[in-house]
């Protein structure tokens, strides 16, 4: 904690104050990112079977300790009766209903450590199922409402490697050396990873001992950030899950296979066979079919994610979305087995779709998002009578819960109204242009200030988003709207190779990223200027992880930006595939391993470069980030140092990936950004 305030004094200190022109109450009602522990965030919302209530996860942020926590609230789905279900700085997440509706187990940390929890809604009193040492994950419902399943850590042994002496009676000795023998052996924001390997359990919901249903040195449960959910068939004997079995599974991490097991004995079963992932299974209520999303893996940088159908026995596989060219994700059956829904990504928009068992295709409904980022995208749940509720959002408004009932949506929740009420918004602009190298149409938006005078002049900041197989979109971002409150124009796009446009668009920077990305985004810039309201004496560049890569590569590739601020990025490819927890992402981004393609894998490297930067820039890292290791950014910090070129290296201390597990340091992020741009303004 002294280490996050320090960082957000200093991040204050480095940020010029308000012009005199504007008075304390203009500044009172634009958002800051102070605002950052006043934003409630909606996240999982679960209907009902019976489609009359929904209980959702509502996130916060708490300044006095610096942390973020989540409590349960349920509504009514005509938007009365609102309120919470557990309350207090704690961690409560993953509601789901059980079969009859009478009762919702969760995931709780309210003695501690996290276990499962169930209420009773008639009476409200709760009960905690488990006791665990390994905390549990992804919980399900039996059909009858008898067990829940889950995944949770099964503990091994580290490698054998030496014999080391106790020490003697009454000495203190360092912690002994700890050792791995698996290629992904830590992962952002777990850390170094224990011995082990997660696999699925079952518990009566109304308390007792689990039973581990899986078996073997495979990763049944997923892994700590990504546990499998098991999924019931109708008749609870079987629990369908996804899982890379296969020996080489460490170095064909995307391998999956669709797989029964048996409730009663462990037994299982390969339901699918093909090379590449198998995932998020869904069995129809009638027990006939089974849906699943995936792909034949050809090791491309970017693959569409299909649907698929077969029958349950795993016969007769095929496709239904082959004519969709989107993502599918999140497959959930309707009741009378007539199709499947999903949600999907489309130009940057999150929508909700339907196929039929015949592949019949119809769009339900758009602007799913619940995010503070315009790279997010929102969660829904379905109900047997075919009621929809969703997380929904728009640039304006972070994110609130809706319904969708046969044809009619209807927002239950107004979380964040006080504030912007009290904080307007900036006004946000979709935006298409052609790219310079191709005449190409990229999409972007613009964010405006709240007060904006279209005969005045602004600075503007160009906002790359990461990924590089991600997208942004008609969504709220908390960080944009901050910088636009602060006086500036933010332009966001989506360069080829973001996603929710097609395969085809994805892939044009398959081994070949970064590059002319670069031509998309200095194009989108152009477009914004000739609308006459932007001083290019004041151009700013800035983004994170995939975001930071190109933020480097624009400042190796033009001048015309005052200062830049990679955030958390990848400078030297070589020695991140190395270094990083995702190393088999090689074959997919490189035509193979580094030592067999140096010269390609330097000539896309920010070090290949660097020597023609002139622009000041700023490098910020996580210190626990295992994405893009700090010593990536250290690497073009000290490469600017020595050519002498103005820099900056902000290093986040217990930070992840994307700075941002404790608020201060969210909020730090954004301070240091907008002081290192305001340090740099022309006249």
């Amino acid at each position: 904690m002294k280490h996050a305030m320090a960082a957000l004094a200093v991040a204050t200190a480095l940020c010029f104050a308000a012009p005199r022109e504007v008075r304390a109450q203009d500044i009172a009602h634009k958002l800051t990112a102070m605002d950052e522990f006043q934003l409630q965030i909606a996240a999982d919302p679960q209907i009902s079977p019976d489609g009359k209530k929904v209980v959702y996860v509502r996130r916060f942020a708490d300044p006095m300790t610096d942390r973020r926590y989540t409590n349960l609230w349920i509504v009514n789905s005509d938007g009365t009766e609102h309120r919470p279900l557990t309350t207090g700085n704690r961690s409560d997440t993953s509601p789901r209903w059980s079969p009859e509706g009478m009762r919702v187990a969760y995931l709780s940390d309210a003695d501690g450590k996290q276990q499962i929890y169930v209420r009773w809604l008639d009476t409200g009193q709760t009960a905690r199922i488990t006791n665990l040492e390994q905390a549990p994950d992804a919980i399900a419902w039996s059909p009858d409402g008898k067990m829940i399943s889950f995944s949770a850590l099964v503990p091994g042994k580290e490698p054998h490697v030496a014999d080391l002496p106790s020490a003697p009676a009454g000495a203190k000795w360092a912690d002994p050396p700890m050792a791995y023998d698996r290629l992904v052996y830590r992962f952002n924001g777990a850390g170094y990873l224990k011995a082990g390997y997660r696999q699925i359990f079952v518990v009566p919901a109304d308390g007792g001992a689990p039973r581990q249903i899986t078996n073997g040195n495979f990763p049944n449960g997923g892994n700590e950030l990504n546990p499998n959910l098991a999924v019931w068939t109708p008749d609870g004997k079987y629990l369908i899950v996804s899982v890379n079995r296969h020996p080489e599974s460490d170095h064909e991490y995307l391998d999956d296979e669709v797989y029964e097991f048996s409730v009663a004995d462990g037994s299982l079963r390969a339901l699918t066979h093909r090379k590449g992932p198998d995932n998020s299974p869904a069995v129809s209520p009638n027990n006939k079919w089974i849906a699943y999303t995936g792909f034949d893996d050809r090791y491309q940088g970017y693959q569409i994610t299909k649907l698929y159908l077969m029958n349950r026995d795993g016969s007769a596989s095929h496709s239904l979305s082959d004519k969709l060219d989107r993502d599918v994700r999140d497959p959930l059956w309707a009741a009378d087995n007539s199709g499947v829904y999903f949600r999907y990504d489309d130009q940057g928009d999150t929508v909700i779709g339907f196929y039929s068992t015949d592949g019949t295709f119809k769009k339900i409904t758009e602007h799913v998002a619940s995010t503070t980022g315009a790279g997010g995208s929102g969660t829904f749940s379905l109900a047997r009578n075919g009621v929809i509720t969703f997380t929904t959002g728009r640039t304006d408004n972070p994110g609130d819960i809706a319904i969708y009932d046969r044809g009619a949506l209807k927002v239950l929740t107004s979380l964040n109204q006080e504030l912007l009420e009290q904080k307007k918004p900036g006004r946000v602009e979709e935006i298409w242009y052609e790219s310079s190298k191709d005449k190409r149409k990229i999409e972007g938006w613009i964010v405006h200030p709240p007060d904006f005078d279209p005969e005045k002049k602004y600075p503007l900041i160009l906002q790359i988003h990461g990924g590089p197989f991600a997208d942004y979109g008609d969504r709220f971002d908390f960080e944009m709207q901050v910088y636009a409150a602060m006086g500036y124009v933010v332009l966001y796009t989506n360069p080829r190779g973001s996603t929710s446009y097609g395969e085809e668009f994805g892939n044009l920077i398959h081994h070949a990223y970064p590059g002319v990305d670069f031509d998309d985004l200095n194009s989108g810039v152009d477009a914004v200027v000739a609308k006459g309201y932007i001083d290019t004496n004041n151009l700013f560049v800035t983004g994170g992880s995939g975001g930071g890569v190109l933020t480097c590569w624009t400042v190796e590739h033009t001048e015309r930006f005052r200062a830049a601020a990679s955030l958390y990025p990848v400078i030297n490819w070589y020695s991140w595939v190395l270094t990083a927890d995702v190393p088999d992402v090689a074959k997919y981004w490189f035509p193979g391993l580094p030592w067999d393609h140096t010269d390609h894998y330097m000539q896309r490297s920010l070090t290949n470069l660097v020597g023609k930067v002139k622009t000041p820039t700023l490098v910020m890292t996580g210190e626990a980030d295992y994405r893009t290791p700090i010593s990536e950014a250290e690497q073009f910090y000290t490469a600017l140092k020595l050519l002498n070129v103005e820099t900056v290296l902000v290093r986040v201390p217990e930070e992840p990936h994307g700075v941002a597990r404790r608020p201060s340091h969210h909020v730090a992020k954004m301070l240091y950004i907008s002081g290192w741009f305001d340090r740099h303004k022309g006249k």
